[in-house]
């Protein structure tokens, strides 16, 4: 069923602007072992600068790509990610190999965060913790979220986790701290 929306979102990405349609990048994920993360491209393809996190008006967002990732559905591709067994539905969301060294020196319990599968959504999105940790206070918030999720899993948390990323997708609301 989504199979036809992925492939119309990967035309209209080709169509939006030069590159891949698929934007692919080594991840930290369950114990620390790396793997390739997809997602739809949603900027302008650069020559390897190195790893630099997107901001908020990014000039290399193209105009697609700027909606892809409002909706969030630049994440659709992790599914495959998914079936490969890299990663779960719910979990800390994986962050480039550079970011985890950096963020790793920034909070002491960020290690915790590999002792579960990396998710497509997690505790820390549904509580505010998206986008870009350009502060300590971001990285420390986020992490914090992270390690609450490790620490006290459940089956009804991950329910809650669900849907509270519904009524982020559909309503754009604050769900409230979980």
């Amino acid at each position: 069923m989504l199979a036809p929306l992925l492939v119309a979102t990967a035309v209209a990405v080709k169509m939006d602007s030069p590159g891949d349609a698929i934007f692919q990048q080594e991840r930290g994920g369950f114990g620390g072992k790396t793997f390739r993360i997809f997602k739809f491209r949603t900027m302008s393809v650069m020559e390897n600068r190195g790893v630099v996190q997107a901001i908020h008006h990014d000039a290399r967002i193209t105009r697609l790509g700027a909606f892809l990732r409002r909706s969030s559905w630049d994440e659709l591709p992790q599914l495959f990610n998914v079936l490969m067994g890299d990663m779960s539905i719910i979990g800390p969301r994986p962050h480039a190999l550079e970011h985890d060294i950096h963020f790793h020196k920034v909070e002491l319990t960020y290690a915790e965060r590999f002792s579960a599968r990396p998710g497509v959504t997690g505790l820390a999105q549904v509580n505010g913790c998206r986008g870009p940790t350009e502060t300590v206070e971001k990285i420390k918030a986020r992490t914090r979220y992270d390690v609450e999720y490790v620490r006290n899993w459940t089956w009804w948390r991950e329910v809650e986790i669900v849907a509270a990323t519904v009524a982020l997708l559909f309503w754009k609301k604050d769900p409230g701290a979980l």
